[in-house]
């Protein structure tokens, strides 16, 4: 009785190269840092590999993704040795001294996790925000608050450097 779908390496190898950015910002947004975020892709990869599951679009395969990724990244967090690590050990996230884009990435990877997500989903990918909701299957009233807190986290921390356009 076989009812999982079995995906040729080739298969495989097109789903990765579809949606490897998407996965590694999203690790890379919880984690806080490349070598850790890279570990949670092929996680999350190895997951798709082992779960065999069947997607109905790409849309269906990204949302999927996502969403084991996030909960990949989630688990990574509760080990007992992600506790007593410190980011600034681990993370320069400095961008180049004449723009602004690091202080922006900084802010964001402050965010707690919820509006991390969401405002990487929604500025980044360009997901609308009922899109976002069915990913991270919450009410899109959730959604909204939470992009609407995050903004204005943003403005604080920011300042006149913060642009919502």
């Amino acid at each position: 009785m076989q009812n999982k779908l079995v995906r040729t390496t080739e298969e495989i190898a097109e789903i990765y190269q579809r949606q490897k950015e998407t996965i590694y910002r999203i690790c890379f947004l919880y984690l806080k840092n490349p070598a850790d975020a890279e570990d949670a892709v092929q996680d999350t990869f190895f997951k798709l590999i082992k779960a065999r599951p069947s997607f109905e679009s790409q849309t269906h395969e990204k949302a999927w993704l996502i969403r084991t990724a996030a909960n990949t990244c989630k688990n990574a967090l509760r080990h007992w040795w992600k506790k007593r690590e410190s980011i600034e050990e681990h993370c320069d996230i400095s961008g180049p001294e004449d723009t602004n884009t690091g202080d922006v990435v900084k802010a964001i990877l402050e965010l707690p996790d919820k509006y991390k997500i969401v405002v990487v989903l929604y500025y980044y990918e360009g997901y609308t925000g009922a899109e976002i909701a069915n990913i991270l299957q919450k009410p899109p009233s959730s959604v909204r608050n939470y992009l609407h807190d995050a903004r204005t986290i943003l403005r604080k921390r920011l300042g006149d450097d913060f642009y919502d356009g």
